[in-house]
């Protein structure tokens, strides 16, 4: 049980089953569980439908309701951790982002220095088809009002298709996680930069959904606009980094006397 990819779902009826063929038809070794929120669709129970298609590959955790995007991927990283997983990669449903770039994520963890390896569209190589002008500038002006706030050096902090390492989960304290939206994104990598791991761009093609309706909402956007602002605020005290730290593994750095001295 070495990679792990987490999709969360909402109403993914069309696309799920497709997506998860894809994955496994790579051979790669990559163990799929997909995280639903009650999706009114019956996406739940085309997971389940497949699972003698895919036994010991494919899990499902079925949530009671929509609790947002940062919610289901912690669940997911919990659940991962729990059963030792050395990978994990986040990955949406709808074909936005390409299963044949799994690998290339995966590699930049396993082979490199890189603790976490991000599926970017805004590095020399990455680019976006299919997207309205409109999305392009949110994205983009987004990308950029992050890097001027924040003074993190990831050039897309919204991006949604990441491989972290294990220790780096085992290590931030998910419930110093505050946004659920937008937002959720930025402060993940955000926590892992000023902790100190190291991360890095992988450039992808990002693809618009061809099936089904994408979940980007005005209150999504204004998470991010605001939630930048708070995540960089909080960082301003002595305190931020500590609470960023699991409580296990504070003592276990205390008593190895090993601290994260490359902490930002």
């Amino acid at each position: 049980m070495e990679k792990l990819v987490i999709i969360p779902t909402y109403n993914e009826k069309e696309n799920v089953p497709l997506i998860l063929n894809a994955i496994f038809s790579l051979r790669q070794g990559f163990h799929v569980l997909v995280i639903d929120d009650n999706s009114p669709d019956g996406t739940a129970a085309i997971v389940r439908s497949l699972f003698d298609l895919y036994p010991g590959q494919l899990f499902l955790e079925e949530r009671k309701g929509k609790l947002g995007l940062g919610t289901a991927y912690i669940h997911g990283f919990k659940w991962a951790i729990e059963r030792e997983y050395e990978f994990i990669i986040e990955m949406d449903a709808d074909f936005s982002h390409d299963p044949n770039d799994l690998n290339r994520l995966y590699n930049a963890c396993r082979d490199e220095v890189s603790d976490v390896a991000v599926g970017s569209r805004y590095v020399p190589g990455g680019k976006i088809e299919n997207w309205p002008l409109d999305r392009h500038i949110y994205s983009k002006g987004g990308a950029i009002y992050t890097r001027m706030i924040t003074r993190m050096p990831v050039n897309d902090p919204t991006a949604g298709f990441v491989c972290y390492k294990r220790r780096v989960l085992e290590t931030i304290n998910f419930d110093s996680i505050n946004f659920v939206g937008y937002a959720f994104q930025i402060e993940m990598k955000f926590a892992a930069w000023k902790l100190g791991f190291n991360i890095v761009e992988v450039p992808i093609t990002f693809r618009d959904r061809k099936v089904g309706v994408s979940k980007m909402s005005k209150g999504i956007l204004k998470e991010g606009v605001f939630g930048v602002l708070k995540i960089q605020w909080q960082s301003m005290f002595k305190k931020y980094r500590k609470s960023l730290v699991t409580p296990a593994k504070e003592r276990e750095l205390y008593a190895q006397n090993e601290p994260l001295t490359q902490s930002k």
